[in-house]
Parts: C-alpha cells; structure tokens; sequence
C-alpha cells in the first residue's frame, strides 16, 4: 500500500477509535452516576424498570458499537499484512454490526464492489436500506450493485427511492441513468438527467457533474448530440454562475465546456487557471495541451504554437508537443522548422512511427530527397512495410526524377492499400501515378490514372488540366483535351498554368489568334518568369507571322532557362 494510502487508514482507524472510546467512556459515566447513592427518596419499582432497561439498551449499543469498531481495526491490521480476505471478513463484520454508520457501510461495501463480491454488498447494503432514516446514498450505491448482478428492476427501483430521500444529491440520478442505458432505455435515462436539471436547491459540483452525464450521452447518442450539448451548456451556464473557486472543480468546468462546444468559455477557463496553478507542472501541461487542441481545431495556428512552446519549456522531453509543432509549420509551408521538430519527436520517441513520414516528406519540400530515403529506410527497418512508407518513398524518387522506382513505390503502396484500406487510394493518388508514368513517356498507363483520379473526383481542376495538356502536347484527342482544360479555367479562371493549357490546345487545334489572348494572361498572371509560357507565346506569335515578337518572347524563355530546341528556333547554335 503506498505510504499516503497506509496514513490514511491508520488516521481513520485512529478517528474511530476516539469517537468510540468517548462513546464507552459516556455510557460508562452514565452507569457509573447511577450505581452512587441517591440522595432522593428511593424510586418506584415501575421508575427502576424503566431505568434499567434504557441503561440496558445504551450498553447492547454501546457493545455492539465497540465490537464493529474492533472489526474495523482488525481489519486494518489484516490490511497491513496483506491479508485481504481475512481484512474483508472483518470489514463485512464491522459494517454488519453497525448498519446505521452510513460512511461505513459505503466504504466497506466499496471494497467488496472492486473485489468482485457484489453479493456480500448487497447483503451489507439491504441491511442499511432497512434503518429508518437511511439516505438516498444507501440506496444509490444499491442501485449499483443490483445492476452489476443484472437485477435491472431491482436496481432501477433503488435509484428511484434514491432520488426520493436525497432529491439534491446527484448520486441516485448518475445511478439510475447508468440503469436505463444499460437496459437500451435511452429515452428514460435522458428523461432523469432532465428531471435531475430541475432541481434548484444544488450546487455547482452537482451540475458540472450533470453536465458530464450529459456529455456521456452526447458520445452513445450521436443523432441527439446537438440537443444534448444544448442541455449540457444551459446546466453549465448555471454553474459557472457559482463561479467555483475549487481550481479542481474549475478545471471540470473547463473541460465539460470545451466537450460541449463552447471552446471559446474553455479557453477563457483554461487560461485563468494557469495562471492560478504556477505550482502544478502536471496540470499546467494538461491545460496546455487542452488549449493547443481548441486551437489547433480552430486553424489558430499562432495561439497553439504559443501553447505548445509552453509544453516543451516545462517539459523539453515531451514528444508529441514536438510533432504537433512539427505539423503546423508543414502546413504553414515552413519545411525547415517542421523537419527540426520532428527529428526531435523521433529523439524522444523512436518507436512513434508518424513522424518518420513527416520528416521524410520535410525533407523531400527541402529537395534533400537523399536525407528522405534515408529516413524512410530507418522506418522500413522498425515498422512493417505500410502505404504511407511506400507512398513518401515514391514521392522522394519522383522528385529525383527517377520515375521508375517511383512507379515501383506508388505500386507497392496500392497493393498495399487495396489488400488494408482502399479508401487511401483517391483521387490524389492516382494523380500521382499518372503524372509519373506521363513522366516515363508511358502515355498509356499515364492517362488510365488520370482518368480514374478524374472517376473519383469529376471537378478535378488540376486532373482535368493535366490529362488535357498531356493530350495537347503529344496532338492527340484535342478537342477533349479542349473541353477538359476549359473545364479547368472555369474553376479556376486566374490560374496561370490553366490558361497557358488552354492557349496551347488552341494553338494546336491551329487556332493561334484564339489563343494568344489566354498566354497573354497567363504571363500577366504567372508570380515569377515561366520559360515554358514564354516559349509558347514566342509559337504563337511565330504562327502569327509576328517575329520580332515571337524571338522576344524566345529570347526571355531562355533568360529563365537554357533550352536547345529555343535555341534552334532562334537559329543560334545548341549551347550557345
């Protein structure tokens, strides 16, 4: 038993043993005046009848009280020594000489509860029930342990008399909602936490404690889990109007508000305790990690980012601060601050195989596609082979250009997916596969995958433009190519890219008026010099007939990027 838990027993013991050794001391007293004699006249025989038998009952009281006592210290002995069975027979023994101390029998008919002796706390229970001014604690713990033996009638019935002598006590409402779902009763249960709303004579613990059940209903009622939260959030409104100045009881508060929804009254809470609880390093973590979540759901990545550095100054060693840092700087585009964050998640946690991918696909953003593979090689060598594994690995070839092992990754990860989760293979992915194999000059293949990615998402802009442009590069099926790429633009009608797809459709379809106007806008639209729109405006111009301005428009095309074949329809020699 830890050192806390034996000092807490010793000073309970300790309690009794004063309380009852003053009871003895008093009857003894009281036995003791009436043994002196009496200065009165001698009493009746009918008065000594009398006395002696209150005398007699206040020692069968005394003794049976004294000998519950002597139990309950036996069994704290037996405790001490391990001996748990003979320490529950003597706990059983003192809580059923004494049935009417109420925090006895609750305790001692705890005990058996987490033994898995519901029977001997029934007996103890049904012993207690039967003391005249028994209190709605008795029969909620009742409640209890009818329903752990599958008396549903039974235990449905105790929590009703619970809730009749204790109406402001939350535990024979808990009791009997637990009954009712348990018996697939939903309606009924939810009927007690209403009728447990309706009393007014409560107080803040009670209600937080009614929201939670709530809440707990939410979560086994989805369909209702509006009404529900709505429910929940009017008892804590009434709640935090006591404005509780427990931080524990806050802390409840906090949590159930941001379990509701309200995580704007969450934050708020979150944020007052930790600055009321500077000593509680544990809690404080807590609180922060609550605060980085509402925030991180909320897209308020600079609010969490504060949070979570909070974490990792209070806790260096905390791994999963790390990685969520790590997350949103890869989604704020910051590839360097994420793959920092996640090498130090893989440091203090190197059996938590998400960051491995991160850090792989951190390093592909950096172009250090080398140091990618490496690290994916790391996790190949702790995790079984998965999708995301072969996936990062195929995206770090692509970006070497080595479009033959990333074909062979991408399909990997699709056997893979088809055999444990084929909902991974969307629209994205056969994307990619289609634009590495568009890459190896495999055509075919190239526009299988397109044309699946475009199957599973029909408005694909980006499919849409790259099977139509991949078409019109290679003059073939160009008016679908057409129809496709102006799809694009009329999703994305200021995409440069897309409008530089459709001018060259058109140029191909021999229609170079048309489509100058489109490269037009797309080099007016482009956010920095683009050699390929400038090389196609220079085609168009050329078929135009203009020339001066078709070898300007060559001329800067190979300003940004040097080309051999511009260079030829500048007529200047390869290389120079």
């Amino acid at each position: 038993m830890p050192a806390d838990g034996f000092r807490g027993v010793v000073d309970d013991m300790l309690s009794r043993c004063r309380f009852w050794c003053a009871v003895l001391l008093s009857s003894a007293l009281v036995v003791g005046c009436q043994s002196r004699p009496a200065r009165a006249s001698k009493p009746s025989a009918e008065q000594a009848s009398i006395s002696a038998a209150r005398t007699g009952g206040m020692d069968r009281s005394a003794e049976k009280a004294a000998q519950a006592h002597a139990h309950y210290a036996a069994a704290v002995v037996h405790e001490m020594n391990d001996e748990t069975e003979a320490a529950l027979e003597d706990y059983f023994k003192a809580a059923f000489e004494d049935p009417g101390d109420e925090g006895l029998v609750l305790e001692v008919s705890r005990r058996f509860i987490q033994n898995k002796q519901p029977e001997k706390a029934l007996e103890l229970l049904n012993r207690a029930a039967l003391e005249p001014n028994a209190s709605g604690a008795i029969f909620a713990r009742l409640g209890i342990v009818y329903g752990q033996l599958g008396k549903t009638e039974q235990a449905i019935t105790a929590g009703r008399t619970a809730i009749k002598r204790s109406p402001d006590s939350l535990a024979g409402y808990q009791n009997l909602f637990v009954n009712y779902l348990q018996a697939k009763q939903e309606q009924e249960a939810l009927k007690v936490l209403d009728e447990a709303a309706k009393q007014t004579n409560v107080d803040d613990e009670y209600l937080i404690g009614l929201s939670e059940l709530y809440l707990s209903f939410g979560t086994q009622a989805p369909s209702q889990k509006d009404k529900i939260n709505a429910k929940a959030l009017a008892v804590l409104n009434r709640a935090e109007k006591f404005n509780p100045a427990n931080p524990s009881l806050r802390l409840k508060l906090a949590e159930a508000y941001n379990s509701a929804g309200n995580t704007e009254k969450a934050a708020e809470l979150y944020l007052e305790l930790l600055k009321k609880l500077p000593d509680l390093p544990m809690i404080r973590e807590r609180i922060h990690a609550k605060l980085a979540g509402i925030y991180l759901r909320g897209s308020d990545h600079k609010r969490a980012v504060e949070q979570l550095q909070a974490i990792v100054r209070e806790d260096p060693t905390n791994p999963e601060a790390y990685y969520y840092l790590g997350y949103i700087a890869y989604t704020e585009k910051k590839p360097a601050e994420a793959a920092d964050y996640f090498s130090k998640t893989i440091l203090l946690n190197p059996d938590f195989p998400d960051p491995y991918y991160e850090l792989a696909l951190s390093q592909i953003n950096l172009n250090q596609c080398d140091e990618a593979l490496d690290t994916l090689d790391k996790a190949r060598k702790k995790f079984p082979q998965n999708y995301t594994l072969e996936l990062c690995a195929g995206l770090a070839y692509y970006r070497k250009k080595d479009y033959r092992q990333a074909v062979g990754h991408y399909t990997a990860a699709e056997v893979i997916a088809k055999a444990t989760d084929p909902s991974k293979l969307d629209e994205q992915f056969y994307f990619q596969l289609g634009a590495t194999y568009e890459r190896l000059g495999e055509l075919t293949q190239a526009e299988q995958y397109f044309e699946k990615s475009l199957k599973l998402a029909p408005d694909s802009a980006e499919a849409q433009n790259y099977l139509g442009y991949m078409w019109a590069e290679h003059d073939t099926k160009l008016d679908k190519a057409r129809e496709l790429i102006e799809k694009a633009v009329k999703s994305e009608p200021k995409n440069a890219a897309y409008l530089d797809s459709l001018g060259w459709v058109l140029f191909k379809l021999r229609q170079p008026k048309e489509a100058l106007g489109y490269i037009l806008k797309a080099v007016e639209l482009s956010e920095e010099p683009d050699a390929t729109l400038f090389d196609h405006l220079g085609d168009v111009y050329a078929a135009l007939n203009e020339g001066d301005k078709a070898r300007e428009a060559w001329t800067k095309s190979l300003a940004v990027e040097p080309n051999d074949e511009i260079r030829k329809k500048l007529g200047s020699p390869p290389g120079k």
